[in-house]
């Protein structure tokens, strides 16, 4: 629904770029990352108890037959997609993340080019934070985020330095005209350090 809304929104302004940014509550191996960067998903294929990625047991679960997988009930199907019949669901936007698309510090990214994580508490340490945005636009750069032993120092998220329990994301863009009249590479930005320090005077 999120991403329907957006794409009319889009259209009524003449097909202009989208940036959807926040919590997605989805991990970056996860089913819902999956269908928000492919555009679509079939649902049947994925266990509907760890459609996010959050819980870890996914991971064990997915090496395992498909038979060990939860079926979805009609009721289920149309919740998820408005129909009870469909499970194909299918976005009209081309998304991507700017974090996977901007080369990063190897000690702050993850396998899939996100951040190694972007949240810290007692519950979950992970990636569930994007901005996602759509043709049009380049990002040109973005804030690195901590790496994990700098997390791991605060003892969780918030904390006397950091407010949030969730770090902040940053990203430039350019669209994608004005970088054909100006070609160049994505420009890549560490400011890990930068962080650590300001967290240490903190």
């Amino acid at each position: 629904m999120l991403l329907s809304r957006a794409h009319v929104l889009s259209d009524k302004w003449g097909g202009i770029p989208v940036v959807l940014a926040g919590d997605f509550n989805s991990t970056p191996d996860s089913a819902m990352y999956e269908f928000l960067s492919t555009s679509e998903l079939n649902i049947t294929a994925h266990d509907k108890r760890y459609i996010s990625g959050q819980d870890r047991l996914q991971f064990s679960l997915y090496s395992l037959p498909r038979l060990l997988k939860c079926s979805w009930t009609s009721e289920e199907l149309k919740n998820a997609s408005g129909n009870p019949k469909c499970t194909l669901l299918k976005h009209p936007l081309e998304l991507r993340s700017s974090y996977a698309s901007v080369k990063g510090n190897v000690q702050t990214r993850c396998p899939y080019g996100e951040p190694v994580a972007t949240t810290y508490h007692l519950k979950f340490v992970g990636t569930v934070d994007y901005l996602w945005y759509s043709t049009g636009l380049v990002p040109t750069r973005v804030l690195d985020t901590l790496p994990m032993a700098t997390l791991k120092a605060t003892g969780g998220l918030p904390s006397k330095e950091i407010g949030s329990d969730h770090l902040a994301l940053v990203s430039e863009f350019m669209f994608a005209e004005c970088r054909e009249k100006h070609p160049q590479n994505p420009t890549e930005i560490t400011v890990t350090e930068e962080r650590e320090d300001n967290l240490i005077q903190s």
